[in-house]
């Protein structure tokens, strides 16, 4: 018997042709070099395939077998593939173990649109920021950012589809700060998106008046975990100001919730804001054999699902899974 989400799929394919039309000449930067957001499908926005949480100033090559890595991750990208995933956001930033060519390697071997990205991430107290950051201005930041941008990461030529940064849960410290505003200044030179580690309201209204300041839009912020904000009115003041409402740590166990948050979005006028995805994997250095991985199943399995069953049009759920993402990661300088 056909898994439910699987009757959604043709429908969803159908209705991304048409309208994915205004978006013909719109880019999404992969491993793989640039492809035409129309072409993307669906997608899982915030996921992992590898995290090294030595720390930065231990973090080096040769932690890891690649072909052990391989072996592990592979199985889970081709289910995702074989579920009907097109595009797969890697969201692991430098420091933290991003290998865009491991993902190269993945990317050609399941025929998955993959993502990496720039920036840097400052979350749990700055243990994934390197030494010389902190010395450094914004500017100085943004420069290391936009030359992988223009050139490629660490010479491989591979380059980042979004900026990917991080910080505290509570207000924004100098440092931190910094950061985003670092990203601000690459998002002006080059379109990518930023997505920020973030959480509750505090620290993302604090980032979305940063980007303001530097005369970036609200469009060009993704606020990463947002699902831990459980004030929903302040999802939807965010969602209302422009930005993108990232509710990625989809399990098993939270499908009501989550079902509960799109309902509220939807119904407010915001589905069109929302990204969906798992926080999933990942290939720890760290522990024996890398640990357990956590595919990526529950959205195909179980979200598309309980969405048809709860009255989401189709409409409705090729928007949040196919239009929105391909929207939110499409690169183009968005200004006030």
């Amino acid at each position: 018997m056909k898994h439910s989400y699987l009757l959604l799929l043709p429908f969803i394919a159908i209705i991304a042709v048409s309208c994915n039309a205004d978006r013909k000449t719109e880019t999404i930067m992969t491993v793989n070099g640039p492809v035409t957001a129309k072409s993307t499908g669906i997608w899982l926005t915030h996921e992992h395939i590898l995290v090294d949480f030595i720390g930065a100033d231990s973090i080096k090559p040769g932690r890891y077998d690649r072909q052990s890595v391989i072996s592990k991750v592979l199985p889970f990208l081709k289910e995702a593939k074989q579920m009907g995933c097109g595009t797969f956001a890697d969201c692991t930033p430098a420091y933290i173990g991003r290998d865009p060519v491991l993902l190269k390697i993945l990317s050609d071997s399941t025929g998955l649109n993959i993502l990496t990205n720039t920036g840097y991430y400052g979350a749990v107290d700055n243990k994934y920021i390197p030494a010389s950051a902190f010395t450094m201005t914004a500017d100085e930041l943004s420069q290391i950012w936009t030359s992988e941008w223009e050139k490629g990461i660490d010479n491989t030529g591979i380059k980042p589809g979004f900026i990917k940064i991080g910080v505290n849960r509570d207000s924004l410290s100098e440092f931190h700060a910094k950061l985003v505003k670092a990203a601000a200044l690459t998002h002006l030179k080059t379109g990518l998106t930023i997505a920020s580690h973030t959480g509750p309201a505090l620290p993302a209204f604090q980032e979305l008046d940063i980007l303001r300041k530097e005369g970036v839009a609200p469009d060009a912020f993704i606020w990463v975990h947002a699902g831990n904000e459980k004030e929903i009115t302040k999802l939807t003041e965010a969602a209302k100001m422009g930005a993108w409402i990232s509710l990625d740590n989809l399990n098993d166990n939270n499908l009501d919730y989550t079902i509960s948050v799109l309902k509220a979005l939807r119904d407010k006028g915001y589905i069109n804001k929302v990204l969906i995805s798992h926080d999933a994997g990942w290939f720890d250095p760290g522990k024996t054999d890398g640990g357990d991985f956590r595919g990526f199943r529950t959205m195909f399995d179980k979200l598309i699902p309980s969405m048809k069953e709860e009255g989401f049009t189709g409409e409705e759920i090729e928007q949040v899974y196919v239009i929105n993402p391909a929207n939110a990661f499409s690169i183009r300088i968005r200004k006030l």
